[in-house]
């Protein structure tokens, strides 16, 4: 039976794993934290349940990712529809995201031409990914099938090819748009949390697709958006597969070019004929060691460093909050300048029929704002007392514009966690502590799941079409798919019941006690 071992329990690694294990894989996941999911996992502390970092999960619409593989597993996810989506504070104006766009419209009449253009390309575009569209194609067989998928769309995709050649921003500037600052600062901040930059380096035709969330719907997910990654480790236990928890990969052991086994930093070792990755690039590289292919290294060596995020873990007095408040809010504090670095944040609550995330009275809620992590590692090194003070200053930001955006909201914090990209580097053993998968700013620039090691594939937010629990996803199903047509595998029915795992090893997860922002 073919041995695949999955670095890394987000919900790339396990979507893959899941697919894989389904497949007659023998499947072994390897966690490092005592819970699943990674930036999409979900902690517990006092009382709490707090997502770790994402916060909003979409795709689970007919043709979304997490649709379509909800259905070849047999999952029924545990997730309920909210709308609005979520609401965006500017300065002059507040929007709410709906389904039917209809605020969005009233604030901005002018724009309807725009969003009846957006939503055609974004249909295409959840429906050739729906189909199968491995981009970029790495082999004859993924040129086949995008080549299939071309043409049982054609014409109707030709309509896709302008927009894969611009920016959003030459899209909005086309259609007579860019003169307001308001409707770009409105769309800037929408793709800066969709593609992890804004519409003057946003590539236009990904936009289309990045903007579509509200319309599609957006899900809360039961217990915490965790409850997605909890989900998979089930099936993949139904289906023969182990997943381990206090498993920390260490390296990589490479023999004749191939990946031959992974060794934990418990000293256990496991075989394995395929390998994924769901880490970053460098993260890979450096559990290679001196057998990272050149590329690799240099990928790493000349890579741009991607967002790190800034975070509030908040435990509030629900009596304190406006009434019928929505449960997820975009602040938004200028009109002008750079994204990111507390001048954006996006704020969630738990909802208030969940019970299980917060003790009575009490609701949980995440807030985070993009930020430059290399800077607070530099802090850190050099400062360690201004590391702190920056904290401190960030957080008393972020509360201010909230309290702005929702008046009385400072009065409702009882319980503030604090966290920097330090934090997310020690929790997570992403690089730098970087979050969010790279900026989509050109089709033609995409990262594949290759590697330089032909039994090696990256998957997660690193790879195309990147950040969101939907986009891992389709890249898992990417991935999981090419894994199978180079690796002998039997289809099989699952076995309810089934696990494997050595005596030695932790296998049911438990909520770590210690906050997101307790590694300083």
């Amino acid at each position: 039976m073919t041995q695949i071992v999955v670095i890394g329990a987000g919900i790339g690694g396990l979507s893959a794993a899941a697919l894989l294990a389904q497949a007659g894989c023998a499947v072994t996941v390897l966690e490092a934290q005592t819970y699943p999911g990674g930036s999409a996992g979900t902690f517990y502390h006092k009382g709490y349940r707090f997502e770790a970092g994402a916060t909003v999960a979409g795709g689970f619409q007919p043709n979304g990712p997490h649709a379509v593989i909800g259905e070849k597993l047999g999952i029924e996810w545990p997730v309920r529809l909210h709308d609005p989506a979520w609401v965006v504070h500017l300065p002059d104006r507040t929007v709410a995201l709906t389904r039917d766009n209809a605020d969005v419209l009233a604030q901005f009449p002018h724009s309807a031409s725009f969003w009846d253009e957006q939503s055609a390309l974004a249909d295409l575009g959840w429906s050739l990914s729906a189909q199968g569209l491995p981009w970029p194609p790495t082999s004859a067989a993924e040129l086949a099938q995008l080549v299939k998928v071309g043409a049982r769309n054609f014409p109707r995709d030709l309509r896709m090819l302008p927009f894969a050649l611009m920016t959003a921003y030459d899209w909005v500037r086309l259609r007579g748009l860019a003169k307001d600052p308001a409707f770009v600062r409105f769309i800037d901040g929408q793709l800066l949390i969709s593609s992890q930059t804004t519409s003057r380096y946003a590539n236009a035709m990904y936009s289309a697709t990045a903007l579509d969330l509200a319309r599609q719907g957006v899900y809360h997910v039961e217990r915490g958006i965790g409850g997605i990654a909890e989900t998979l480790v089930e099936k993949i236990r139904e289906l023969g597969g182990q997943v381990l928890y206090r498993q920390r990969v260490e390296r990589i052991n490479v023999q004749d070019g191939r990946a031959v086994s992974v060794t934990t930093k418990k000293g256990e070792t496991f075989a394995c004929d395929f390998l994924l990755a769901n880490l970053t690039p460098w993260s890979l590289d450096h559990l290679l060691g001196d057998d990272s292919p050149a590329a690799l290294r240099r990928e790493t060596e000349t890579r741009p460093s991607t967002w790190g995020a800034f975070v509030l873990h908040m435990g509030l007095d629900a009596s304190k909050l406006p009434t019928n408040l929505p449960d997820h809010h975009q602040v938004i504090a200028d009109m002008a300048g750079p994204m990111g670095e507390t001048r954006t944040a996006f704020l969630s609550l738990s909802p208030e029929w969940d019970a299980s995330r917060a003790p009575a009275g009490m609701r949980a809620a995440t807030v985070t704002t993009h930020t430059n992590p290399q800077t607070w590692w530099d802090l850190l090194r050099l400062d360690e007392s201004a590391y702190g003070d920056k904290k401190a200053d960030y957080a008393e930001k972020i509360l201010a514009n909230l309290d702005r955006a929702i008046p009385g909201f400072k009065s409702a914090v009882k319980l503030l966690l604090p966290g920097t990209p330090v934090t997310y580097e020690f929790y997570t053993g992403r690089h730098l502590g970087m979050v969010g998968g790279f900026p989509q700013t050109s089709l033609f620039k995409a990262r594949s799941p290759l590697t330089g090691i032909p039994n090696v594939r990256l998957v997660g937010d690193s790879i195309f079409p990147g950040q969101s629990t939907a986009g891992v996803t389709l890249g898992a199903l990417r991935v999981a798919a090419d894994v199978l047509r180079r690796v002998p595998h039997s289809k099989r029915q699952p076995s309810v019941g089934t696990r494997h795992a050595s005596s030695s090893t932790e296998t049911t997860p438990r909520m770590r006690s210690s906050a997101g922002g307790g590694v300083e």
